[in-house]
């Protein structure tokens, strides 16, 4: 019996799309050409910025990792949206906070 260690960790889409841009996309198999496909779709900052962003959520803002990435990979434009996110925790975050996360995800989106 082989024993592997295996680790997991949470990444944001950006994040995804440069360990697939990484392996070169003539050395991906069926299922991580679509994962790049839809990486390429839908990250909407770019992989500088989504790291920048995820540690300042988790920092400044005290957001979950899982909740930062969740943040990170729809980019929600306001503060209802963002709720939807944040709705699973036992924690109230205030209004102004809300508001200063919206600010600081509009200030990194990445062009439309």
């Amino acid at each position: 019996m082989n024993n592997r260690e295996i680790n997991e960790k949470k990444l944001a889409l950006p994040q995804v799309k440069k360990v697939l841009d990484s392996i070169g996309e003539e050395n991906l198999d069926q299922f991580q050409r679509r994962t790049l496909d839809y990486v390429n779709k839908f990250s909407k900052v770019k992989n500088t910025d989504s790291k920048k962003l995820l540690k300042k959520l988790v920092k400044d803002f005290h957001l979950d990792e899982t909740e930062a990435i969740s943040v990170i990979n729809c980019m929600p434009r306001n503060v209802d949206e963002l709720r939807v996110f944040l709705a699973g925790g036992r924690k109230i975050i205030e209004v102004a906070k809300l508001e200063k996360i919206i600010t600081l995800l509009n200030d990194s989106r990445r062009p439309e």
